[in-house]
């Protein structure tokens, strides 16, 4: 054989083991990946042709596919649209798939490694995958509850609310408000669906926004929480400790001083740890703030959670964050109450009391509770897992005896629940000067053997500033929430 031929026999077949290696990566690496892109229209077509399985909240199916006279034969339909919304997401032609929807899509479409043998039997049978159905950790009581608080605020209040089981970390209810409904994103006219998509991100209240886990902002004076147990963990307080009270903390480095939110309920001199947490006094935790400094105010927030992710159930979660160091004395005081650059979604401020009313240790929060197959067989049930140890059980004894003052004889008593201990701390956090303060509320109870942990925020009700407060607005839905689990 010449050199010529020899050369041009080289070429071709490494061009030939290029083509066979390239074609491997393809099936059996890439597979996955290119099947669940939204824009791969023949998959796109034969997933959308298929019975896609159902969602369940409290055993009953919140979002299912139902058979229709059109190319795709069945239609995703969702039967509590708005309640369940950004939980279930919309699955839709034309935009893909959001929430849970998107995150348990292999189990829905039948696409899932797991069930490999039903799609053998039904190939061999000439039928359609169907998939699997997804439960939730849901208490459709909590739920309705949390959904029902928020629009007595009125149908445009801006707000979320979350539950967490403090034993497990299930959720037990998640509501943002304003909401959609994703029957308009998942219909087969698909001109509708642009509309009311292009309506959707027209809105400036932007509703498709997931506000319990999408959405970081100032945690105000529930922040204190996390003062507190940076505070107590130090060794230098307990719940008796002295420390500064009075109406105005003045603010090295600055003319500015910090004032408590009302005059004359922090006392004139010093008062207890206990009595600054249940009347929410700023001089007292811009002081200890100060004192303890902000490293140790960050390593204790960053304990509960802050700066990390841990929801893997829903799409997009937000970072809640502590400011970055250095932080000087003044910013570090006002960081103390949940102001400056602390921000925190309502999933983070539920993990913090659930947390201390776990005795200390952070659940990781999760959503879906088992996946079954389409003969009902179970897959896959979620077990809960530990996520941080927060603060010790003796400093998460105390927090939560604080916290019980708090409702009884402070802030949060519009909380209270007659025959039963609740913990909680309410919250009023500054805001930009052109819209209003937020309001927030974070509890749980029974506060000796907590079922349930709820935080609350109240970003728009439409009403003056000196009508916002966590105990008027966020106290009573999060009250409501705690009984509706309680209560069964």
């Amino acid at each position: 054989m010449n050199k010529p031929i020899r050369a041009m026999s080289i070429v071709c077949m490494l061009l030939f083991v290029g083509l066979l290696l390239n074609s491997t990566y393809l099936q059996y690496v890439q597979a996955g990946d290119l099947n669940s892109r939204d824009d791969n229209k023949r998959v796109r077509d034969a997933e959308y042709s298929r019975e896609r399985g159902a969602i369940l909240a409290g055993g009953q199916a919140v979002a299912e596919s139902v058979p229709v006279d059109d190319q795709f034969e069945y239609q995703r339909v969702y039967r509590q649209p708005f309640k369940y919304a950004h939980l279930t997401g919309f699955y839709s032609y034309t935009y893909g798939r959001d929430a849970v929807e998107s995150t348990q899509n292999e189990i829905l479409s039948g696409a899932d490694p797991r069930l490999f043998v039903n799609r053998v039997v039904d190939m061999i049978g000439n039928t359609q995958p169907k998939g699997g159905s997804v439960s939730l950790t849901v208490d459709a009581a909590a739920q309705n509850a949390a959904f029902t608080g928020l629009r007595r605020l009125g149908r445009g209040v801006e707000g979320a609310v979350v539950a967490l089981e403090p034993s497990t970390g299930k959720i037990l209810a998640m509501v943002s408000n304003p909401t959609y409904n994703p029957n308009v994103l998942s219909s087969h006219d698909f001109g509708a669906v642009s509309d009311n998509r292009k309506r959707l991100l027209a809105n400036e209240q932007r509703p498709l926004i997931n506000r319990a886990t999408q959405e970081i902002l100032p945690p105000g004076s529930t922040f204190k929480i996390v003062t507190a147990a940076a505070a107590l963990e130090s060794g230098q307080y307990q719940p008796d400790s002295l420390v500064r009270g009075g109406d105005v903390l003045d603010l090295p480095q600055t003319d500015n001083d910090l004032p408590n939110y009302a005059t004359g309920v922090c006392g004139t001199g010093r008062i207890t740890l206990t009595q600054a947490l249940a009347q929410s006094c700023n001089t007292s935790f811009g002081a200890i703030g100060m004192q303890l400094g902000d490293d140790a105010l960050r390593e204790q927030a960053e304990a509960f959670g802050f700066g990390d992710v841990y929801l893997e159930d829903l799409l997009r979660q937000a970072v809640s964050r502590f400011p970055e160091p250095p932080v000087d004395d003044p910013l570090t005081a006002y960081s103390a109450i949940g102001q400056y650059d602390v921000a925190a979604t309502p999933l983070q401020m539920a993990m913090v009391v659930a947390g201390v009313g776990n005795g200390g240790t952070v659940m990781r929060p999760y959503l879906v509770d088992e996946v079954r197959a389409p003969d009902l067989s179970v897959l896959d049930k979620t077990n809960p897992e530990p996520f941080r140890d927060a603060v010790s059980s003796t400093v998460a004894r105390d927090l939560t005896q604080m916290l019980v003052e708090t409702v009884d004889n402070g802030t949060a008593a519009p909380a209270a629940i007659p025959g039963i201990k609740v913990a909680g701390k309410t919250g009023t956090a500054q805001s930009q000067a052109d819209r209003p303060n937020y309001a927030w509320f974070v509890s749980f109870a029974p506060a000796d053997n907590p079922e349930v942990a709820v935080a609350v925020l109240v970003e728009d009700a439409g009403v003056a500033d000196d009508l916002i407060s966590g105990g008027g607005l966020a106290a009573p839905i999060a009250k409501s929430v705690m009984e509706a689990v309680i209560n069964q």
